[in-house]
């Protein structure tokens, strides 16, 4: 008979994780582990967790993000799987988190300073910085209001400028925006 193997209840308390997306065959045959009051399923191996779930982001006291498969899919439920190296602590006095944006999707993430990714460049910050940092980013992607007092060629390249300051140093929206 096969062991199963099941980690610490307390072991996902105040992380951070990305998910991968994967199609829900992966698990197919695989048991439940765990059923939340909420609807997502869990299944755990030696490598890692699968969760399958119609949310994602926020989850009681820890951040989970799923990032999609290419092209998405257009089911609501989405099955994720993370590696358990990847489950980063995260509390919010500590500046953990940086950001990255992409110019082509126009979006803004953030990820945690012990990804193996992470080049030391970007500005780490606590979570409520980072959440205005995002906010103010996601607005220079979405608008266009804004850039009616400068003079410029590119639009892209004026908001590339504004988000790679945001980004890469510790100066406010507005230092920026007068510096220009």
């Amino acid at each position: 008979m096969n062991k199963v193997f099941r980690p610490s209840p307390n072991s996902f308390k105040n992380t951070f994780c990305v998910f991968q997306e994967l199609l829900p065959e992966k698990v197919q045959g695989m048991p439940i582990q765990y059923d939340s009051k909420s609807g997502s399923k869990y299944f755990y191996t030696e490598e890692g967790m699968y969760r399958l779930s119609n949310h994602w982001g926020r989850l009681a006291n820890s951040k989970w993000r799923l990032e999609p498969m290419e092209p998405e899919t257009a089911s609501k439920t989405k099955l994720g799987f993370a590696a358990w190296s990847e489950f980063y602590p995260d509390n919010a006095e500590e500046k953990i988190y940086y950001l990255e944006a992409n110019f082509i999707k126009k979006t803004v993430n953030y990820q945690h300073k012990n990804n193996p990714n992470y080049d030391k460049k970007a500005i780490l910050r606590t979570s409520f910085e980072t959440t205005k940092k995002i906010k103010q980013i996601r607005n220079l992607f979405a608008l266009t209001s804004w850039a009616k007092y400068y003079e410029y060629d590119d639009l892209d390249e004026l908001r590339a400028t504004i988000i790679n300051q945001l980004i890469f140093t510790n100066k406010t929206l507005e230092e920026i925006k007068r510096e220009l």
